[in-house]
């Protein structure tokens, strides 16, 4: 497949990272020579300077035989035009456009095919609407739904006053008092598929598969005390935050924002009439005291600068916010702040990736692609969704007699509503979902893919 990527900022970066690894053909276009420049030099990537929304560059980038254009600059209207233009050359592509305005969603919906747009997506909105999930449902620092939120893969840290520290698989659900899947542990930075005998350590982040009623049992189980978020304080006033701020007073959450550009200040107070707008830095320790965050349920750290986000956050955990959620953009390595005691971490790139991602897998397989893919473990892991629209060989019979891949775990089937944790003799059926969880490099496009021929 033959893929364009127009725009190669922070998203752009993340997709070439991940589909050159995938062995796509990729070709890159920006305004940047040195952009260029880095990528080409780290993947194995065809480069185009120049403007993406002109036909010449796009001819120039093969875009007459190419199969998708993904144009993620950061101006919606230069997306919307290289979108337009590159289908007006080659009318068989698909494309995916960045669109991020406010003022455009509307819009862009309702005029998706004059606009020519396979997909639109909105890193800031999915951002937003990941942290409110967070907020409405707290204790984990991250949580990911499948089979239309009956299932979740959640993530939880293990530090030394933890039920589950120096505890050993076999002995997890005796500990726990609820039967749930351990399908991934993060330790040290490298992604360990465990087995019976593995034994979870003080640092170790570890990804847990199980119903939604289950994981509410857990939590009671394991001592953590989730209170129910009322009141927010929200630092930086970027397009996350308005998102962020807008789903929230739908809530009935009380939020407190700063923002430090007060012509910006204006502009949020007249679009979000329930929010408190505070004119300040949320950088100084003063204003934070000021403004009580000790009282707040919940901090938000969302300025344009990771350092600062990063800064805030400990502050918040330092002075007792129980729910800390820190946001960040430009970090490459998930384990550099792997030990620091700032909350849950969003990532915008890496949502509006998996969007991307699953996409694409679609275009492979019309039938029985991925119906969702999350990347979890710091991108070292990836769970995937698939729903059993047919009859296939690998129906009606006990996973035991089957053989699956090395390194790919069959995390939970669910048949008609009824969520099951897989053991040897479960068996898949037509119409049922199923995810797994694998750590392999190759792609699994479809469900055949995770057996032994």
């Amino acid at each position: 497949m033959k893929i364009i990527i127009a725009g190669v900022g922070k998203v752009g970066s993340t997709l070439t990272r991940q589909l050159s690894a995938s062995g796509y053909d990729i070709t890159l276009i920006d305004v940047k020579q040195q952009v260029l420049e880095a990528n080409v030099e780290k993947y194995d990537v065809m480069a185009v300077l120049g403007n993406c929304a002109t036909m010449e560059t796009l001819l120039q980038a093969g875009v007459n035989n190419a199969d998708l254009l993904i144009a993620m600059t950061g101006a919606d209207e230069l997306n919307l035009l290289c979108s337009m233009t590159a289908h007006g050359i080659n009318p068989n592509i698909h494309t995916i456009a960045r669109i991020c305005n406010p003022d455009y969603t509307d819009q862009v919906y309702k005029m998706q095919k004059t606009f020519a747009l396979s997909l639109t997506v909105n890193p800031e909105k999915q951002a937003a609407i990941e942290i409110e999930r967070l907020l409405k449902f707290p204790g984990f620092l991250k949580r990911d739904s499948f089979a239309k939120g009956r299932v979740e893969i959640v993530e939880l840290r293990v530090d030394e006053r933890s039920r589950l520290c120096n505890v050993a698989l076999s002995e997890l659900n005796r500990v726990i008092k609820c039967r749930v899947l351990v399908c991934a542990v993060l330790r040290r930075g490298d992604v360990v598929a465990p087995d019976g005998s593995f034994v979870l350590r003080e640092g170790d982040r570890i990804f847990v598969t199980a119903s939604t009623e289950i994981l509410a049992t857990l939590l009671d189980n394991l001592g953590i005390i989730t209170k129910k978020v009322n009141h927010v304080m929200i630092c930086g006033g970027g397009r996350v935050s308005y998102y962020l701020a807008q789903q929230l007073e739908k809530d009935g959450m009380t939020v407190r924002l700063i923002e430090k550009d007060p012509k910006h200040c204006e502009e949020l107070a007249a679009l979000l009439p329930k929010t408190e707008i505070i004119n300040d830095d949320a950088s100084n320790t003063f204003v934070l005291k000021r403004e009580n965050i000790e009282s707040c349920d919940a901090l938000v750290t969302a300025t344009g600068m990771d350092e600062l986000n990063m800064i805030i956050s400990l502050y918040g955990t330092k002075h007792g916010v129980s729910q800390v959620i820190t946001k960040l953009g430009h970090m490459e390595n998930g384990s550099m702040i792997d030990q620091l005691p700032i909350g849950s971490t969003i990532w915008p790139k890496d949502l509006c990736c998996n969007g991307i991602v699953r996409y694409i897998r679609a275009m492979h397989n019309q039938t029985g692609a991925a119906v969702s893919v999350h990347s979890i473990a710091d991108g070292k892991a990836e769970a995937i969704e698939f729903h059993v629209e047919e009859k296939k060989p690998y129906c009606d019979k006990p996973l035991k007699s089957m053989k699956v891949k090395q390194n790919i775990l069959v995390a939970c089937i669910t048949h008609g509503g009824v969520t099951e944790l897989p053991g040897g003799d479960s068996v898949i059926r037509e119409g049922d979902t199923v995810v797994v969880v694998t750590t392999r490099n190759d792609i699994i496009y479809k469900l055949d893919d995770i057996f032994e021929a």
